[in-house]
């Protein structure tokens, strides 16, 4: 009689436990939690997950602490809950901030919980997804909270191209917090309840004397359009979640695995509003975009990045349910010149693409580099040669589609047959030159135009000369550079073909321990 009660009290006090440990800093941080429009932790993870599988680790975690009161406070959990579970049926290893304990803040165990589930996924070849909504370093702590930091961010390293890692900033990130979201691959952040920052508003009005805000200084907007920090933005935290559940469903478990392939019948693979989309004059703009959507499966084109650097355009999108990672000049913005910003934004796209098998296709309408002392003086020369590296280095399939303009080194650094590209296709609306037809013609017919009677009207009759020599795809296409010049509307389906067919490549870079990226 007396071991079945024994029993039944260690099961009540089991259960007091992890009603404990559910309620974090308890119903009145909580209550807080939420005036402030926010999810607490374990909240956030039973959207972010399928239901029932989320199985936690370390929920009993207490920190070890005894200075500056710390032995008086003690929170089951110590402010961080961490686990495993699944997303559409996948495994994924997750940590989620609890902001009700401490404020969120980084303690010796909080930082060694979160190690636990980074080395869990990388032996088991699963995603990694962080929630931050953390004060920052353990104060009370002092050193060994900052210990914490560093081992994050060199498991963060270690993980990095070995299983994906994403993070969600879902309140405060601030000081050393940031560089693990900044290492991880994707991070998203919340309009109005979330910032990112080094230093803080106060801090910066010490030193620089400005006056702003933590909105202003390091709000969701201000990195997805200013710094280029963050590359989704979400209007409240049930969207954020949502969107990292869609995000996965374009990228695989790991580096050794594909991504998953969705159930497509193929049908009339035509499009032909692809035809009437580019115009009649060469410097007119349209929306990259538009062709975008024409090309990839309804409605799954994922852009990434959408508000910085926007004369680029990357993004996920599927082809005939295959995914495929997508890198497009914008005419319609700066005329999809390249420049630093954009070279920066496609070149981390590309390099994360390569390391997890996703396949690469190039939409090509770029003029050239942007020209000006701004640029030259922020090394465009380096940050172009980021996204040449990086297509250069890139093994996945790759295949590019030139629908206008390719000219001068810009040409070469999206993704030609020269660096590397798998299929080169061109529209017959495709100019590949050197530069565009009338500063060609200026420069090697000046005597000529100089000389004659009308020299307007030579310089016309010159550039028309050229454009019917070089401003085409023809040339290219003699001498095996492009592989095809094929009707916009079949562009769809060539693509379909051409991705088949290049699904088992393989192809080995030479022995290194790594590259060196001009950074």
């Amino acid at each position: 009689m007396e071991s079945v009660s024994a029993a039944h009290l260690k099961k009540e006090f089991l259960d007091e436990k992890n009603k404990e440990a559910d309620l974090g800093g308890g119903e009145k941080r909580i209550q807080a939690q939420h005036q402030k429009g926010k999810l607490t932790a374990r909240e956030r993870i039973s959207v972010l997950l399928d239901e029932g599988s989320f199985e936690e680790i370390g929920k009993f975690v207490l920190h070890r602490s005894n200075d500056f009161g710390l032995d008086k406070e003690h929170y089951l959990s110590d402010g961080v809950v961490t686990g495993y579970g699944k997303i559409s049926g996948r495994i994924v290893y997750l940590f989620a901030q609890d902001f009700t304990v401490f404020g969120g803040s980084l303690s010796e165990t909080h930082a060694e919980k979160i190690c636990k589930i980074m080395d869990l996924a990388m032996k088991n070849g699963a995603p990694v997804i962080g929630l931050n909504d953390s004060g920052g370093a353990r104060i009370q702590e002092g050193v060994v909270s900052l210990a914490g930091y560093a081992d994050i961010f060199y498991k963060n390293t270690l993980a990095s191209g070995v299983v994906p890692q994403i993070s969600a900033v879902m309140g405060p990130c601030a000081g050393g917090a940031v560089y693990s979201p900044a290492i991880t691959d994707f991070i998203l952040m919340v309009e109005n309840t979330s910032y990112m920052f080094v230093t803080g508003p106060n801090v910066v009005k010490t030193v620089t004397h400005e006056e702003v805000t933590s909105e202003e200084l390091g709000g969701a907007m201000t990195h997805a359009s200013k710094s280029g920090v963050t590359h989704f933005v979400s209007a409240n935290e049930v969207e954020c979640l949502l969107s990292i559940k869609k995000l996965l469903s374009y990228i695989p478990q790991n580096c050794e695995d594909d991504a998953p392939r969705y159930p497509y019948s193929l049908a009339d693979e035509s499009r032909p509003a692809l035809n009437q989309i580019i115009p009649e004059s060469t410097n007119q703009p349209y929306d990259m975009r538009e062709v975008i959507f024409e090309l990839s499966d309804a409605d799954s084109f994922l852009e990434v990045h959408q508000h910085f650097a926007e004369n680029i355009v990357v993004g996920f999108a599927r082809i005939a349910g295959r995914s495929i990672g997508i890198v497009a000049n914008q005419p319609a913005v700066l005329a999809g010149v390249l420049d630093i910003h954009s070279s920066q934004k496609a070149a981390r796209f590309v390099r994360f693409c390569d390391c997890f098998n996703v396949p690469l296709l190039v939409l090509e309408d770029v003029p050239g580099f942007l020209p000006g002392t701004d640029q030259e003086w922020n090394a465009i020369i380096t940050n172009g040669a980021k996204l040449l590296y990086a297509f250069c280095e890139a093994t996945v399939p790759r295949i590019t589609v030139i629908t206008r303009k390719a000219y001068g080194g810009a040409y070469d650094v999206m993704n030609s047959k020269h660096i590397g590209a798998d299929m080169n296709f061109a529209w017959p609306s495709a100019e590949i030159a050197v530069m565009g037809a009338s500063g060609a013609a200026e420069i090697i017919f000046k005597r000529e135009i100089a000389q004659a009677e009308n020299p307007q009207e030579k310089l016309q009759e010159k550039v028309k000369e050229y454009t019917e020599k070089f401003a085409n795809p023809y040339r290219a296409a003699h001498r095996g550079y492009i592989d095809e010049v094929i009707y916009p509307e079949d562009t769809r389906k060539k693509l379909i073909r051409a991705f088949e067919m290049l699904e088992n490549k393989v192809d080995v870079l030479p022995r290194k321990k790594h590259g060196n990226i001009p950074l």
